[in-house]
């Protein structure tokens, strides 16, 4: 009796695998990039956060104040890296406030 090539393995690995094989990986980054963006930013900002896309590895934010896409103009490279951080991998290379 042939044993399958996996019997055990964790159900994370599973999963990957699973993503993987079904091409659903951009589609979690851009779910986990909007909840990055969420936790990140707190209430304050995503009172005012109108749409959240990730194309490619381009995080487009839309805010309905224009002096808080002023304001977060300034910090864009700081937010990049604080999203990165937070995702556990570089997903978003480019912030596009608008």
């Amino acid at each position: 009796m042939a044993k399958r090539k996996n019997d055990h393995i964790p159900l994370s690995e599973a999963l990957q695998e699973f993503i993987s094989a079904n091409k659903l990986q951009k589609g979690i980054d851009k779910v986990d990039a909007r909840e990055a963006w969420a936790k990140l930013m707190g209430n304050g900002v995503n009172n005012y956060t109108t749409a959240i896309e990730l194309r490619g590895d381009t995080l487009f934010i839309s805010l309905s104040s224009s002096v808080l896409r002023e304001e977060l103009s300034h910090g864009k490279s700081k937010i990049v890296t604080m999203l990165n951080e937070e995702l556990g991998k570089e997903i978003v290379k480019k912030l596009v406030l608008r």
